[in-house]
């Protein structure tokens, strides 16, 4: 099953997180301004995160919010 036929179903936010997290890891390579990174990794340590962790939790959350 893909993400979009996970919305489309009504699966809810518990269901669509444990389907993001539940995969093999691939490397990603982006690029941001400098600031934005800093600024990230701040964020991420003053959270107790890594900076990944920090992104993941981001994009987690962005993905499984119900509209």
């Amino acid at each position: 099953m893909k993400y979009a036929e996970l919305i489309n179903s009504g699966a809810s936010p518990t269901e669509i997180q444990s389907y993001l997290v539940d995969s093999e890891l691939v490397p990603v390579t982006i690029r941001i301004p400098r600031n934005l990174r800093d600024s990230a990794k701040e964020a991420a340590s003053l959270s107790g995160l890594t900076f990944t962790s920090f992104i993941k939790r981001l994009m987690i959350e962005e993905l499984s919010r119900k509209d």
